[in-house]
């Protein structure tokens, strides 16, 4: 835990998606790749994707392309983008997979009381669809996408719109992700972060500034019943 770090066990608890609650990694490189592909480009490798991942579509698409040597701006970046949506939902739980403890999380928590949402920069329709196809929605009492928002991640507003959809204040909430743009997010919303070792980040996690670190979502109700024992 960070030092001065208040952390107590939260009314609502809002998680990332991509790298801390599914491993989605395998399907957006699918997609990135089919999208190269129809520009006559090679593809990109799963580990050059996954550094990718964490700012929202358009900007993966803007790394991908300059990946591949083909760098796009303004207009050619907008018909990227175009193309680019339909692909994606087409790739979002084909390879995709829940991360070690999130099921069992997101049960847990609901059980004892506590308002869970997601905050995202992927798109609402896809983020929906996901949370539908593995069973998770029905636990979430608000879920926000990169595009129900006029600032993504590291911007607070995704935090802020699902924190009001759960009548919580920030200070009574808890961010839990797995990258640098959740932690500044919940810095820039005035509230404490929790981060999950192993997620798409280039940056160890011990690194991120967070007020704690797990090794995985299965270590999340532990640590938060500590914080219950705690108050």
């Amino acid at each position: 835990m960070s030092d001065g770090a208040m952390l107590q066990m939260p009314k609502a608890i809002l998680f990332d998606l991509d790298g801390t609650l599914i491993d989605s990694a395998p399907d957006i490189t699918a997609a990135v790749n089919e999208l190269l592909a129809g520009r006559g480009l090679p593809p990109l490798s799963l580990a050059q994707v996954k550094s990718m991942i964490g700012n929202g579509v358009e900007k993966l698409v803007e790394r991908a392309f300059a990946a591949s040597g083909t760098p796009l701006s303004n207009g050619g970046l907008e018909e990227a983008n175009r193309e680019m949506a339909p692909i994606y939902l087409r790739h979002i739980t084909r390879l995709t997979r829940l991360l070690p403890g999130a099921a069992e999380a997101l049960a847990q928590l609901h059980v004892a009381g506590v308002r869970l949402g997601v905050a995202t920069n992927k798109p609402q329709l896809a983020t929906r669809e996901i949370l539908l196809h593995f069973g998770l929605a029905e636990r979430l009492g608000a879920i926000v996408g990169g595009d129900a928002v006029t600032r993504k991640k590291p911007a607070p507003d995704s935090l802020l719109l699902a924190l009001e959809r759960l009548g919580t204040e920030p200070r009574d909430a808890l961010m839990v992700g797995d990258s640098i743009a959740d932690v500044e997010a919940a810095r820039a919303a005035d509230m404490p972060v929790i981060i999950i070792r192993g997620g798409y980040t280039k940056v160890p996690a011990e690194q991120l500034g967070a007020d704690l670190v797990c090794d995985s979502l299965l270590d999340l109700p532990a640590a938060l019943d500590g914080l219950r024992n705690a108050a």
